[in-house]
């Protein structure tokens, strides 16, 4: 019954034009685009977020190292060297965070023009985290290094 009443509101609600004839308006499959659009808006706010942590780890790693580096003995391993290796890291991986988020976002704004929406993985989420398990594991392999010549 409720689903009869929904195709009847939705075709009370067509556009009046020749283009409606061929693709039938539906109300609940634009309604779904909009939520679908709305999404992938706040995905992108998600992800301009998690770049900007992870520049701003880049930034503050090296500052952090060099604020402590006074009080500890001197040592083989050059810690500012690494400190700002992991920093440029952490910088680059959130510059193409962003890149990625920014095409993947117009890509779904693009398919959700489409008539038909099919929907496509995408690959950018597990590049960075990749990448920073990657960093991690390096960050931590060097503190191990210098933490075994102490």
């Amino acid at each position: 019954m409720e689903q009869k009443q929904l195709e009847r509101s939705n075709n009370d609600m067509q556009p009046s034009s020749e283009s409606s004839e061929q693709h039938p308006y539906n109300l609940t499959n634009e309604l779904a685009k909009e939520r679908t659009r709305a999404a992938a808006d706040r995905t992108l706010m998600a992800w301009m977020r998690t770049a900007l942590s992870l520049i701003g780890f880049g930034f503050g790693i090296p500052t952090i190292v060099k604020a402590i580096e006074p009080t500890r003995v001197a040592l083989r391993v050059n810690p500012h060297l690494f400190a700002e290796l992991v920093g440029l890291s952490f910088i680059s991986l959130g510059m193409f965070g962003m890149a990625a988020a920014l095409k993947e976002h117009r890509r779904i704004l693009k398919r959700l023009q489409k008539e038909r929406y099919i929907y496509e993985s995408s690959k950018a989420a597990e590049i960075v985290s990749i990448a920073l398990f990657l960093i991690g594991l390096l960050s931590f392999v060097g503190v191990l290094i210098r933490s075994i010549n102490l």
